[in-house]
């Protein structure tokens, strides 16, 4: 049997490595504060939640059949988590049960019925549900699945695994067959069902002719205890190879299943904490790779949302058919929120989730990637710029076409002209690679040299400032303006200093600080 709930035709490869630039997107764009929403404290969930978010598939058909899923288990979710329990006692059960992983087969195949015997008790509960609730489900992945439970293991199946596995007991003894090799060992032994070795009634009452003759090896006969135990298990030792094998099948089965369900009901963690904070979520729409689309509306940053206890502002945007975005304006006026919310979501839509936002439309990329500014290396063995160019470096080697480069703030750490032609050079270069970029800049001349060289295939977008300095965290299409607003920031800072006592260092004597103006 297969799962088959992350791909439509094979199974998601939990043992693949994340991919080299994991560290930067989970730093940069604060992803750790949604791992852990979804795992709702289950360490298992979290890793399932990472390999999955951070290996987002670029096909919308992948991305469109866990949407259907997610949506069958948004609909049904006690149904999913009892399913996920019953992968996870299967598991929990090969655990208590001694193991099977022996080099005598006499000790192999009494370990593997036991398994087998459990875990059948495991699949006749799944079997339950997929017969009860079959109807509720309407996604192709669900669906599948539970036909699968009913059709390979239908009644007649049950019985005849449960006759085989009490057969497999021997409680009538071990039957092998041989045949005599010229030196009179026993060669071609096959182990035989015990019901065909009992004699008839005539021959059990003495009048039929004997179908067999035995001996009994003395308990005290230590050589022939050991012959005896050889033959056993030479006859026995194909069925339980068998034996455990299908015993390592059925747990591959069960280790899949919790695995891949798991992703779902992280999915559902995460579902029940946004809708606590009455957010806008949507399926989003995925477009084929390279078709240039992206727009959204209430467009928010679900990790913001998650750890904030005050309503968090969404921001509307239509870029289709832009290659690029840069985005200006006010300090502090949410342009790194704005960059990280778009990063999420397209993690979050390529991996069969929703998104915060009332809609979202993005085509896939190839993979995602961020630079962000960074404090300066603690160690000082390079600077900022040093570290920021060795940066964009290791991306240059990983990056490809129809990827989605973001960046805030970078190559900031220079003089303007300078951190500008840097900043040109290499997003010309991306460009020319076919590789959509969103840049946050305060650096006017770098923002001004794309508004007059490349306005027709550039969207411009600005973090609004209110009359009186403050923000709203709204961003609109407006072209890139001289300022940033800092001064807004000093006043502020200013002003609140004005309102607070101050001591003398030397005397400790209270003195008044005049107010700055706020506007």
């Amino acid at each position: 049997m297969k799962v088959y709930l992350l791909y439509e035709d094979q199974d998601f490869n939990f043992d693949a490595s994340l991919p080299p630039n994991h560290e930067d997107l989970i730093q940069d764009l604060e992803i750790n504060t949604l791992f852990q929403a979804m795992a709702g404290g289950d360490q298992f969930l979290f890793n399932v939640a990472t390999k999955v978010l951070l290996a987002s598939s670029d096909q919308p058909d992948v991305i469109r059949y866990r949407q259907r899923i997610l949506a069958d288990c948004l609909s049904e979710p006690t149904i999913i988590r009892e399913m996920y329990a019953i992968a996870g006692d299967a598991l929990e059960d090969r655990r208590k049960l001694w193991g099977y992983h022996s080099p005598y087969p006499a000790a192999i195949l009494p370990g593997a019925v036991n398994h087998l015997e459990q875990a059948f008790i495991r699949l006749k509960q799944l079997r339950a549900i997929a017969d009860e609730h079959l109807k509720r489900f309407h996604s192709d992945g669900l669906t599948t699945l539970f036909r699968q439970l009913q059709q390979e293991l239908d009644d007649e199946y049950l019985q005849t695994v449960s006759y085989e596995l009490q057969a497999l007991r021997f409680h009538q003894g071990t039957v092998i067959s041989a045949d005599l090799d010229r030196d009179n060992s026993g060669i071609n032994l096959v182990l035989r069902e015990s019901r065909h070795a009992k004699p008839g009634w005539k021959e059990r009452i003495g009048i039929g002719p004997r179908s067999s003759y035995s001996f009994t090896v003395s308990v005290d006969d230590e050589w022939g205890q050991r012959a005896l135990s050889d033959l056993v298990s030479r006859g026995i030792n194909l069925v339980a190879n068998a034996a455990a094998q299908s015993a390592d099948h059925i747990l591959s089965y069960f280790t899949v299943l919790r695995a891949e369900l798991g992703f779902y009901v992280s999915c559902l963690n995460l579902h029940e904490q946004v809708s606590a904070k009455n957010v806008a979520i949507c399926f989003p729409d995925p477009c084929a790779s390279g078709s240039l689309r992206f727009s959204a509306s209430n467009l928010q940053d679900v990790s913001l949302t998650l750890q904030s206890d005050q309503p968090v502002v969404g921001n509307q945007i239509n870029a289709d058919g832009k290659s690029m975005l840069v985005i200006t304006g006010a300090n502090s006026g949410g342009k790194s929120t704005f960059l990280r919310s778009v990063g999420l979501a397209q993690l979050m839509m390529q991996c069969g989730l929703f998104v915060t936002a009332a809609s979202y439309r993005a085509d896939v990329c190839s993979g995602t990637f961020t630079h962000f500014s960074r404090e300066e290396d603690a160690s000082m063995t390079s600077g900022r710029l040093d570290g920021e160019l060795k940066r964009m470096s290791a991306i240059a080697d990983q990056i490809t076409s129809n990827s989605l480069m973001l960046f805030n703030e970078s190559f900031s750490s220079t003089n303007e002209h300078e951190g500008s032609e840097i900043g040109r050079q290499v997003v010309h270069s991306l460009l020319d690679a076919a590789i959509k970029v969103l840049f946050v800049t305060h650096q006017f001349d770098f923002a001004e040299s794309f508004y007059q060289d490349r306005k027709d295939s550039t969207l411009f977008i600005r973090a609004e400032r209110q009359a009186d300095g403050r923000r709203n965290y709204q961003l609109h299409v407006a072209e890139p303006l001289p300022t940033s607003f800092g001064e807004d920031l000093y006043y502020r800072v200013g002003a609140w200093l004005g309102e607070c006592e101050q001591r003398d260092p030397i005397t400790q004597q209270t003195v008044e600080v005049p107010a700055i103006p706020t506007t």
